[in-house]
């Protein structure tokens, strides 16, 4: 299987789930890409200030790996810096939250998948 960039859909969320700006978001793969065992794969964008509110995930599990710019992640409560390179997980019945404490661009992969898959 190949999947073009022009076959991606982008989609610009506003203060997603009670965060802060606006979030870009490039969907890769849905449920049927990802063989019924996830929801989302995705390349997501927050520019400066800007952040993804405080959410948890029953069913399933998030991982998002950063590419470039740093940030604060909310893992299940506890504040943790992030920066390219690092990878944060929040498994089944956790919380998270992500925000961009940089003066760039913060590019981050997302993958949802379901728990016990």
């Amino acid at each position: 299987m190949f999947i073009s960039k022009d076959q991606m859909k982008p989609e610009i969320r506003t203060e997603m789930r009670g965060g802060k700006g606006n979030v870009e978001l490039l969907h890769i793969l849905g449920e049927d890409g990802l063989n019924q065992r996830g929801r989302l794969f995705a390349e997501i964008t927050l520019e400066p200030g800007c952040s993804i509110g405080y959410h948890e995930h029953h069913g399933e599990s998030e991982i998002f790996y950063i590419l470039q710019g740093q940030g604060m992640v909310s893992d299940n409560g506890t504040p943790v810096s992030v920066k390219a390179g690092d990878c944060a997980i929040c498994q089944d019945g956790q919380g998270h939250s992500i925000e961009n404490t940089g003066n760039e661009m913060l590019r981050f992969m997302a993958l949802i998948i379901f728990a016990g898959n």
